[in-house]
């Protein structure tokens, strides 16, 4: 595997990580590997804000829109098809660049968390039945108690990540999980991780512009298609989507509430990258630098 490295590029939604990844791409000669949990799922590029075919055209894409909206996946999964997937980019004698917002999947793939590489199936059963007993609230104070940097990352309505969560904070410790989940880390792969930093403002402009953007594009009729019962469906606006639909609300209450629901989940992320392990808060104009002065990477 090539000694390159990767550069990592997170930060809150709407903050241009996608413009930026594919404009270094193609100075630096990489490819684009994803860290966004509701981007890996097909059927979803409008309410995911995934990258266009025009995008994804520019630059090889890889764990993108590749996953059914009812299928399961988790962290240690996805770090294992990530590191796969780099070294794959690697053996071609590229670079990659892993981008997305999401703070557990870049903390799994850099090795920053200890994670089972399957599911504990005692536990689960025994989430199942406290989930049928306690609503998402309780479950997600429980979380509270167990790991309060995660459950800070995770809407209390979110059952489905809530009692994933959960069930990786109670699962039984051991030596053997200890490496047992590949990572950039295990593999000796080096590794620059970036959050990039965006003034408050800019963000809330962002985020009203994409929302517009969303609705005109036919956001709805995607949220209707997935249905609410997808795994995928608890995905940040699909909920809301789903109300308007039933006419739960009008046109313009639900852009009101997918704008407060996407800039809430803009804060937790930012919280989330503040206090991730090894990150480096930088504005978008100095990552180029960073990744030429950390890895040493030169113009294709």
């Amino acid at each position: 595997m090539s000694s390159s490295g990767v550069l990592v590029i997170a930060g809150p939604t709407a903050s241009g990580k996608t413009d930026l990844a594919i404009e270094l791409a193609q100075r630096f000669d990489a490819e684009i590997v994803n860290a966004d949990s509701r981007q890996i799922y097909r059927g979803m590029p409008i309410g995911t804000a995934a990258p266009s075919l025009q995008q994804l055209a520019a630059v090889p894409h890889h764990l993108f829109g590749f996953l059914d909206p009812t299928e399961r996946y988790s962290a240690a999964r996805y770090s294992a098809d990530a590191v796969a997937a780099i070294a794959e980019i690697h053996a071609r004698g590229k670079h990659a660049i892993v981008v997305g917002g999401t703070g557990f999947y870049v903390r799994a793939l850099t090795g920053a968390v200890d994670l089972a590489p399957q599911y504990d199936e005692a536990v689960r059963e025994r989430l199942v039945r406290e989930a049928r007993v306690h609503d998402a609230e309780f479950l997600h104070a429980w979380l509270s108690v167990r790991d309060r940097a995660r459950a800070g990352t995770i809407h209390p309505q979110d059952s489905y990540r809530v009692l994933r969560a959960l069930e990786v904070a109670l699962a039984p410790q051991s030596g053997s999980r200890q490496g047992a989940i590949t990572s950039l880390r295990s593999a000796s792969i080096p590794y620059l991780k970036i959050s990039l930093a965006v003034d408050e403002s800019t963000l809330r402009e962002r985020i009203g512009a994409r929302t517009g953007a969303m609705l005109h594009a036919g956001f709805v009729e995607e949220a209707e298609r997935i249905g609410e019962d997808a795994v995928a469906a608890n995905a940040v606006g699909y909920p809301q989507a789903i109300a308007y639909a039933r006419g739960w609300c009008t046109r313009d209450e639900l852009r009101e509430l997918l704008i407060r629901a996407t800039r809430r989940y803009a804060k937790r992320q930012i919280t989330w990258f503040r206090g991730e392990p090894e990150i480096v808060q930088a504005l978008p104009q100095d990552v180029e630098r960073l990744a030429r002065e950390s890895l040493q990477w030169v113009e294709a």
